[in-house]
C-alpha cells in the first residue's frame, strides 16, 4: 500500500488481496475488522461509507495493524475485543481468547441452575481467564453469586474489567490461586463447579495454529502430557466444594472424554454422568452430579 489518495473501498480491496497473498484465511473479514478498529466504527459503516476518503494518519495506522496480523497475532488481541454470549469482552495476551465451544458449557450450566430451588445460586468458576463464564452467568441468573479463581493476576485483572463493564462486579468474587487453592470452606457451598481448564497436550501446542502457539498464554493451554492434569485434579477435589446434588461441568477435548468419564466413575462419588456435543457434533462438555452422600467419602 503506497502513499496515495485512499478511500475505504479501495483500501479494503488492496488489503484483502495483500492478506490473501500472505496466506491469511478469511482475508476480507480480517481487512474489514482491522479497518473498523482503526476508524473506531462498526463494520457496517464501512459499506455505508465506501467512498469516504481517508487521511494519511488513518492509512498509516491501518498498515500497522495489517503488519501485526501478518505476524499471525490474533485478530482479537489486535482489536482487544472478542464477542461471547452476545457480549463484548476485553482480551489481551494475558488471557486465552474465548471460543464458541465454551458457550455450550455456559448453556448447560444455566440449564442446571434452574433445577436448584435454593437462593442464591452459588457457582465456582475455576481458571476464569477473561471471566466469560462468570460474567455470562451473572448476567443471566438473577441473584447468582459467582466465585472465580485464576492463578494469573493479569488474567484476573482482565476478568474484573469485563465484570465491571457488564455491571456484574458486585456479583463475582475474584480470587487468585491455583484452582481450589484460594478456597478453604468449612463445608461445601457451591451448587455448580464449572471450568474450561488447560487441556492441550504439552507436545501438541507447537503444532497448533501460529495464532495460538505463538501468542496465546501457554499457562492457559498446557494440560500436561495427556492434557488431563487439570481435569483430573478438578474431578478429584470438586466433591469437597460441591453441595450434595451439585453438578460439576468441564470443557475438554473430545479425545479426553472417555478418560474423564472413567476418572469420574473411579471416584465413586458422582452419578448421572453425561456428555454434550459442540457445534461440530463432537463431545465437548462432560458433566456429573455429586451423590447425596458424596462428600462423606
Amino acid at each position: 500500500m503506497t502513499p496515495k489518495a485512499w478511500c475505504i473501498k479501495t483500501l479494503l480491496e488492496t488489503a484483502t488481496d495483500y492478506l490473501l497473498e500472505k496466506g491469511i484465511e478469511n482475508a476480507r473479514l480480517n481487512a474489514e475488522v482491522l479497518l473498523a478498529c482503526q476508524l473506531h466504527v462498526k463494520r457496517i459503516s464501512l459499506y455505508i461509507n465506501f467512498d469516504q476518503p481517508l487521511t494519511e494518519k488513518e492509512v498509516s495506522g491501518y498498515r500497522s495493524l495489517i503488519r501485526r496480523r501478518l505476524k499471525r497475532e490474533p485478530l482479537q488481541y489486535i482489536t482487544g475485543i472478542q464477542e461471547f454470549w452476545s457480549l463484548a469482552f476485553r482480551v489481551n495476551p494475558h488471557v486465552l481468547i474465548p471460543r464458541p465451544e465454551t458457550e455450550i458449557l455456559v448453556d448447560q450450566a444455566l440449564t442446571l441452575a434452574g433445577s436448584f430451588l435454593e437462593s442464591p445460586l452459588r457457582v465456582l468458576d475455576l481458571g476464569t481467564g477473561t471471566g466469560v463464564i462468570s460474567v455470562s452467568m451473572a448476567k443471566e441468573v438473577q441473584g447468582a453469586l459467582m466465585t472465580a479463581t485464576d492463578i494469573s493476576g493479569e488474567a484476573l485483572g482482565v476478568a474484573r474489567e469485563n465484570a465491571r463493564n457488564h455491571d456484574v462486579l458486585d456479583k463475582i468474587t475474584f480470587l487468585r490461586g491455583d484452582l481450589f487453592e484460594p478456597l478453604m470452606p468449612e463445608k461445601p457451598v457451591f451448587h455448580l463447579v464449572v471450568s474450561n481448564p488447560p487441556y492441550v497436550c504439552t507436545h501438541e501446542i507447537q503444532g497448533l495454529f501460529p495464532e495460538v502457539a505463538l501468542h496465546e498464554p501457554k499457562i492457559a493451554l498446557d494440560g500436561g502430557k495427556d492434557g488431563m492434569n487439570f481435569l483430573k485434579r478438578i474431578i478429584s477435589r470438586a466433591p469437597q466444594f460441591l453441595r450434595p446434588g451439585g453438578w460439576l461441568l468441564l470443557e475438554m477435548s473430545p479425545y479426553q472424554v472417555k478418560s474423564a468419564l472413567l476418572t469420574l466413575a473411579e471416584t465413586g462419588v458422582y452419578q448421572n454422568e453425561a456428555t454434550v456435543e459442540d457445534y461440530s457434533h463432537r463431545e465437548r462438555v462432560v458433566m456429573a452430579q455429586l451423590k447425596p452422600d458424596g462428600n462423606s467419602r
